[in-house]
């Protein structure tokens, strides 16, 4: 009776761990947490770098040098050229550490920086954690103000660089002159 108990128990908590965010999801409408992130670019991007100056674009994924997240930096990759028509700073971002991103960066050629969030804080902050301890694969649009304008729950990898720039167009993100 102790051990069926026990096992109940255990299975109930596992339940509750694999089904709950890590942290509360943010929503549309929602200010973005404060972040200071380096890039595979070597460079510290912050939130307070972009407030009031500019549209962010933050593509998160699982785990560098796997097949969905290749195909997804290299479809943004492809469609750069789209999505820079936008007056936006974008990124893709994950949980991996600096070096590990700056290599994934390198192998695929790309020419926008890779986030790195490996104390997972600001993914935790977001709420796209995952219960396995990578970030899900969501697309964050983000305002000029600082407030989330939505958030892209369902990725496409191999067609998500044209998702973005259609998003950026629908959202009314200002084009550059």
């Amino acid at each position: 009776m102790k051990t069926a108990f026990v096992l109940g128990a255990m299975l109930l908590a596992s339940l509750v761990l694999t089904t709950r965010p890590a942290h509360a999801e943010l929503k549309a409408g929602d200010d973005v947490p404060e972040f200071k992130l380096v890039g595979s670019d070597g460079k510290t991007y912050t939130s307070e770098q972009f407030k009031g100056n500019q549209a962010v674009v933050i593509a998160w994924f699982p785990k560098a040098f796997t097949g969905g997240c290749t195909k997804e930096c290299k479809s943004m990759r492809e469609q750069g050229e789209a999505i820079r028509k936008f007056d936006v700073a974008y990124f893709t971002a994950s949980c991996d550490d600096v070096k590990k991103n700056m290599d994934f960066a390198a192998s695929l050629d790309l020419d926008y920086p890779i986030l790195s969030d490996p104390d997972k804080s600001f993914a935790k902050a977001l709420g796209c954690l995952s219960p396995r301890g990578v970030s899900s694969r969501w697309t964050y649009y983000i305002g000029k103000d600082g407030k989330i304008l939505h958030i892209d729950k369902s990725v496409k990898t191999s067609s998500h660089g044209a998702d973005i720039a259609a998003k950026l167009e629908s959202l009314g993100i200002a084009k550059k002159n």
